[in-house]
């Protein structure tokens, strides 16, 4: 199992690395000292902490889907032609764009400030890793 560093755990997280020490040493996270003695993470201790610290938005639609990815943040940016748009939203720490057709845009009302829900029904996702040394 992966063991991640304070730092990369800060940067996963989204937090300084001084919260992530507090949060270490508060027994929130559970840790290990590597052979050069320093506080190391459990990849999957990580994984879990991250689920429980996340805090999305609620989705403000009242629609029941099967698709379960469901990204709610704001248009940051709509770029039309006659007949297909580019709209993209910031969701979170995340940058979502969306190819449509402008006649959706427009019927939606899809302009930069709106609040808006990005639904992912993916049955082919690309998962990489890195090169691992």
């Amino acid at each position: 199992m992966a063991k991640l560093r304070i730092r990369d755990a800060a940067v996963f997280l989204g937090v300084s690395d001084d919260t992530v020490r507090r949060w270490v040493d508060a027994g929130l996270i559970a840790h290990e000292v590597d052979e050069s003695r320093r506080k190391v993470i459990d990849g999957r201790a990580l994984a879990e902490f991250a689920q429980n610290l996340a805090n999305p938005m609620p989705d403000p639609s009242d629609v029941v889907r099967s698709a379960r990815n469901r990204f709610v943040g704001l248009v940051t940016r709509v770029v039309s032609d006659q007949v297909m748009s580019q709209v993209e939203l910031q969701c979170g720490p995340f940058r979502v764009v969306s190819l449509m057709s402008t006649e959706a845009v427009g019927e939606l009302g899809l302009e930069p400030g709106v609040v808006a829900v990005a639904v992912v029904k993916a049955t082919n996702v690309i998962v990489e890793t890195p090169h691992q040394s």
